[in-house]
């Protein structure tokens, strides 16, 4: 009987569409190492200071955390040096940290950038060094460079949960030198078939060393055209299409860009119905808790203070929560904290307030997505009071509430996971 049970649920875990796997929340934190060096100071709602803020943020329930990866950043800031210093991150640089969030039972995603700068929409640019590739020897390169990090991350015992191929790459990437006017023609755009198969290439070069040497990470698509439900749905199709192999749509979304949380919800709804074989994540969001973030022109529906971040991340974790393959939220620069250093304060939506070191309320909001469990399902059930339950040894139990033990538990229909 024990055994049967065992299979039975081994099918409803595969097949049931009411199960919800497990959540990840956290943060890009890119730049920590250079707020501990600076003497940051970082505190807890309270007022206590926090000795390490990894092994905190753990306690305050953040599982995951997300670290960028340029190709050469230091040949950039030679060639640029206004530019902007904070991409900084090669691999020597972020080996350590990484290391410290899998040696804190933390997941890592790892979002290579393929540039020696920020890649975003309007900045894709070939890395210095690989500038005179061809396109042929661009698709060997991405491979090679993206195996050799992995491979080199792994030597030291990191090994990525979740794998970015690219950082916001609604219009492709690798595009060519910065400044040039021929890289302008090497930008997807919707009507250009020889970029889309290029970009495709380029992709799915970067995708088969990640799956050879991290056959368990899952791969993360990112985009950012929340906004632009037609562009978000022809980007994805065309994945498809051009049989671009990934687990994960990842989002970035900030309301003062993006537009209010209504937006959010519809782009949502429509991958889902789209896409429902695709994990979602917010690998980017952040909301202001001083004064206005430079240069958006979004209307929003907050005030742009610590109650006004709080109210944002309660309607943004209300708003993942109703959506079954959302699976992850991930704060931008959430580690941002000039507090008692002499670095400069200019940026205001991190999880910490620069004026004084605390952790601000979002904190603890955006930590209760991955606390949510499946319990609040059930009332939703008519049926669930004359379900049985049962443990993972087969052992029917009463009905799992929030106050039983650690567990998963299981019914004919569903699981439920008590942390």
């Amino acid at each position: 009987m024990k055994k049967l049970l065992l299979i039975l649920f081994a099918v409803i875990l595969t097949v049931s569409p009411f199960m919800r796997g497990e959540r990840f929340v956290g943060g890009d934190i890119s730049l920590l190492p250079e707020y501990e060096k600076a003497g940051a100071v970082y505190k807890d709602i309270s007022g206590n200071i926090i000795p390490d803020l990894l092994p905190w943020l753990k306690t305050q329930g953040m599982n995951a955390m997300r670290v960028r990866l340029f190709v050469n950043p230091s040949q950039y800031l030679k060639d640029h040096p206004s530019a902007d210093k904070n991409a900084c991150q090669d691999l020597e640089y972020i080996t350590p940290i990484c290391k410290r969030v899998v040696d804190n039972g933390m997941d890592l995603m790892l979002d290579f950038h393929y540039s020696d700068t920020w890649a975003d929409p309007a900045k894709q640019w070939t890395p210095t060094d690989w500038q005179n590739l061809t396109d042929e020897q661009l698709y060997q390169k991405i491979y090679d460079y993206t195996k050799e990090s992995l491979e080199t991350l792994k030597a030291e015992g990191i090994e990525p949960t979740f794998i970015q191929p690219g950082n916001e790459i609604s219009y492709g990437m690798l595009w060519g030198k910065e400044g040039d006017s021929e890289a302008n023609l090497k930008k997807v755009f919707m009507n250009n078939s020889a970029n889309w198969a290029r970009f495709g290439k380029l992709l799915s070069q970067a995708i088969k060393a990640c799956r050879e040497v991290c056959p368990d990470a899952k791969i993360v698509i990112h985009t950012e055209r929340v906004a632009q439900a037609d562009v978000e749905k022809y980007f994805y199709d065309k994945m498809k299409e051009l049989n671009v192999d990934y687990d994960i749509i990842g989002l970035s979304y900030y309301p003062y860009f993006h537009g209010k949380i209504n937006v959010l919800n519809s782009s949502l709804t429509m991958l889902e119905a789209n896409y429902p074989d695709k994990e979602i994540m917010i690998v980017e969001t952040g909301y202001a808790y001083a004064w206005e973030v430079p240069g958006t022109d979004k209307q929003v529906d907050y005030p742009y203070s610590p109650a006004g971040q709080n109210q944002f991340a309660s309607a943004l974790v209300n708003t993942l929560e109703s959506h079954k393959t959302v699976d992850g939220l991930f704060w931008w620069w959430l580690e941002y904290n000039a507090y008692s250093t002499n670095l400069s304060g200019w940026y205001n939506a991190p999880l910490f307030d620069s004026r004084d070191g605390k952790a601000l309320p979002a904190l603890t909001t955006i930590c209760s997505f991955a606390d949510s469990s499946a319990v609040n399902e059930i009332s939703a059930d008519t049926d669930a009071e004359n379900e049985e339950w049962y443990n993972l040894s087969g052992v029917k139990v009463s009905a799992p509430s929030p106050a039983s033990a650690p567990g998963i538990y299981l019914s004919r229909t569903r699981k439920v996971i008590i942390k």
